[in-house]
């Protein structure tokens, strides 16, 4: 999380807590935090407080810091950076970001005058003084992004002014620290700490307290019981912290409550009727739980709602249709539960909205004509249900879409939505994996936008055709992925010319010829730096997996999808083209199941990011080059069945590789750490010098040629003169033949049938 300046007030803010005196109230106490000079320009630092300043910086390792003052040769500690006064007396303490080591002297609670304190985003670290919270006008505490550890110091007499506290992102460890006596405490951030054990409400909610931020700790058990006693909470925020059991009947009481994210626990069962009751509420996140059950309908009384992210749990039945009421709502995301059913939303009455994320479910039907009026819809994902139908004509009307994924549904007419997609002047990413298998070919004309486009995935869509030249005017494509369909032909030697690609995967076609030149010329697979220069700003999200199993690779961002140029599983011929060497940003290749045929260049040792290097199942021949032991980052090399000869190279990571990377090359030497050709070494020499090779040795081999070569020609003499030997024995290679070519082609039919219906992008 990134240090700002104003990110703690900020979030206060956020929760409009008061209106105009909330506003008056933010910007005295951004004064009195950020101030660099005296309220009494004419007064001295009061001595007391210059003793415990000089004192407090003792502590520190300032290298790196730009601060004015905090020496005792300067006693006017008013002007010091980060010092504020009030009559001579230290009022503020804000040294935020100035990259500061060390611990905290006990001398700091010297400062009975301090009001605000605020150390965040430096590299504090130890204990705090147990005194602290004897400062009795503190009213503000942030110690955010620190290293501080152990418990935290609160005593019951102690903190009596204090109203905001943060001291996020630190090591506390313990109960989480309660203010007993702290009448007006309003927010409480303890997030990303370790402290452990439940919540202490009683203790909590004597104050008014508006927000608590709990999130990322370590807390345990059935621990959400009792939120409801603190009657004016705005915004709780428990993320990520291991707590268990529902969500209490108490909980929805909280009539105030405008931000509610309980994300990445283990809760369970299901949602209430009464979560009706939040008419305040803005923001509600239960993503990544254990809820089952039905998606309460009880939305037409939150109209405020703006947020709504409950993915990635078990919910089932349909969607709530009240969604449709709540016209402020910009982010609905129900992605990986169960619903069913159509999607019976009226988007007509949703013209804010900015995210619809349904993937992964049950949803069946077409997609409804009304999602046109989402005029500011960017990112819409449908992937991963069992809807059917064309692409809505309408949606052309979408000129905001950034991202679509419709992945594994059953959708047709892939010519027709593509001309109507290339209308959407900012779609940069397009997956349409596993659609279209009423045997469409790859389109061939009409087609002429997508100038934005940077991910096109149409995986497993069996397709037949050859690539299209209206490809190339997209000249933004950095990940083209067109791998399991049936597509035929060259590769166009214009598609190495797109010089955003770094993510190339055609495999698992029947694509023939040569690989192009052009290949070994994409700048972005080259240079780092046109790499950088060209790479969207924003990361684009996509929901795409590798493989049906499990395990396997998967990639939710661009960012994640390595170098890569797969073409495995086709046709190709030809040599391995040296300039190959060139792609130095490749993290990937993947040449193999193909009939490449040549030597393994010498030059593929300069493509230094190198992890995975698969020639297996082609004709090449040769050696391998020694070079390649030169590739650090090599985790997986495959050469295997191919006409390989000579020395396995050692050294670097090919002592990590095993011998199924080799095997199929019957002239390839197994012995890594002794010879590799020729005759084994003779055993021993005579007294003239001679090989002592023995006579019974040189007999026996002479012995066995000539028993061969007896045997060979009396089976030929039988079948020559005996007529009926002669018929049952080519009558039964013939069967033996005739079986082995029907057990074959059923395994082969077999296999086909199996890689046919993987599940692949």
């Amino acid at each position: 999380m990134p240090c700002s300046k104003v990110f703690y007030f900020h979030r206060l803010l956020s929760l409009k807590m008061g209106g105009y005196y909330c506003l008056f109230q933010f910007l005295l106490i951004y004064v009195l935090l950020h101030g660099h000079r005296s309220y009494s320009l004419n007064q001295a630092c009061h001595p007391t407080d210059l003793e415990a300043l000089l004192a407090f910086s003792n502590g520190w390792d300032r290298k790196g810091a730009k601060l004015t003052g905090w020496h005792p040769n300067d006693t006017a500690c008013c002007f010091w950076t980060g010092i504020s006064c009030d009559l001579g007396r230290v009022v503020g303490l804000d040294l935020f970001n100035k990259s500061l080591h060390g611990g905290i002297s006990s001398l700091i609670t010297s400062l009975d005058g301090l009001v605000t304190l605020n150390l965040s985003c430096n590299s504090f670290h130890g204990q705090l003084p147990e005194g602290l919270g004897q400062l009795a006008r503190l009213q503000m505490l942030d110690l955010s992004m620190n290293m501080f550890s152990g418990l935290f110091p609160v005593r019951e007499d102690g903190f009596l002014a204090i109203e905001m506290v943060n001291i996020s992102f630190n090591k506390f460890t313990g109960p989480h620290p309660t203010f007993p006596g702290a009448m007006n405490l309003a927010v409480l951030d303890i997030s990303s700490n370790t402290f452990s054990g439940g919540f202490n409400t009683r203790a909590l909610c004597v104050a008014p307290v508006k927000a608590l931020q709990f999130s990322r700790n370590e807390f345990n058990g059935e621990v959400l019981t009792g939120f409801g006693r603190c009657r004016m909470l705005v915004e709780l925020s428990i993320d990520g912290s291991g707590i268990t059991g529902s969500i209490p009947g108490d909980l929805y009481t909280l009539s105030e409550l405008r931000r509610l994210s309980l994300r990445e626990n283990q809760l369970s069962g299901s949602l209430s009727e009464y979560l009706g009751n939040f008419s305040q509420l803005i923001h509600i996140d239960l993503s990544y739980n254990m809820f089952t059950g039905v998606i309460p309908d009880v939305f037409g009384g939150l109209r405020r709602l703006e947020f709504l992210n409950l993915a990635s749990n078990l919910f089932s039945g349909t969607l709530p249709a009240s969604l449709s009421s709540c016209p402020m709502l910009r982010v609905i995301n129900l992605r990986n539960n169960s619903l069913s059913g159509e999607i019976a939303l009226d988007f007509n009455l949703l013209p804010r909205l900015n995210v619809l994320d349904a993937g992964s479910n049950m949803l069946s039907g077409a997609i409804p004509p009304s999602l046109m009026w989402c005029t500011e819809l960017k990112t819409l994902n449908f992937g991963r249900n069992k809807l059917k139908g064309e692409i809505p004509e309408s949606f052309k009307h979408l000129r905001s879409l950034s991202h679509l994924s419709l992945a594994q549904n059953g959708f047709t007419n892939l010519s027709s939505a593509l001309r109507v997609l290339q209308h959407l002047p900012k779609l940069t990413s397009l997956v349409l994996t596993k659609n279209f298998h009423g045997g469409e070919t790859f389109p061939m004309d009409g087609i002429r936008g997508f100038k934005s486009l940077q991910v096109l995935v149409l995986a497993n869509c069996a397709l037949s055709g050859m690539i299209q030249p209206w490809l190339q005017n997209m000249e933004s494509l950095r990940v083209l992925d067109i791998s399991w369909n049936k597509l035929n032909g060259k590769l166009p030697s214009w598609l190495g010319n797109l010089n955003s690609l770094f993510y190339v995967d055609l495999s698992n076609n029947s694509f023939s010829g040569e690989l192009p030149k052009s290949f070994t010329q994409i700048k972005s697979l080259i240079s780092s730096t046109y790499s950088s220069e060209h790479a969207s700003i924003e990361d684009l999200p996509l929901f795409i997996k590798k493989n049906s199993a499990e395990k396997g690779l998967q990639y939710n961002h661009v960012s994640s999808f390595p170098p890569a140029l797969i073409l495995s599983s086709n046709l190709l011929i030809g040599p391995v083209l040296p300039g190959l060497g060139h792609l130095v940003q490749l993290h990937l290749l993947d040449l193999s199941w193909n009939n490449f045929s040549g030597h393994i260049p010498d030059e593929l040792s300069n493509m230094s990011s190198l992890e995975v290097l698969n020639f297996a199942h082609n004709d090449l021949n040769g050696s391998i080059p020694s070079s390649l032991s030169k590739l650090n980052f090599l985790s997986k090399f495959d050469v295997s069945y191919n006409n390989l000869s000579g020395d396995i190279p050692i050294g670097g990571q090919f002592t990590t590789f095993t011998n199924e990377s080799f095997v199929g090359n019957a002239a390839l030497c197994f012995l890594r750490n002794g010879p590799c050709s020729g005759e084994a070494p003779l055993e021993g020499t005579g007294n003239d010098g001679t090989n002592t090779v023995s006579a019974v040795s040189a007999m026996t081999y002479i012995t066995v040629e000539v028993g061969f070569t007896f045997g060979l020609l009396t089976f030929w003499n039988i079948l020559f003169f005996a007529r009926a030997w002669r018929a049952a024995y080519f009558l039964t290679v013939d069967r033996f033949f005739d079986m082995i070519y029907l057990v074959t082609m059923a395994k082969v039919n077999k296999f086909r049938r199996k890689w046919e219906d993987k599940d692949h992008p």
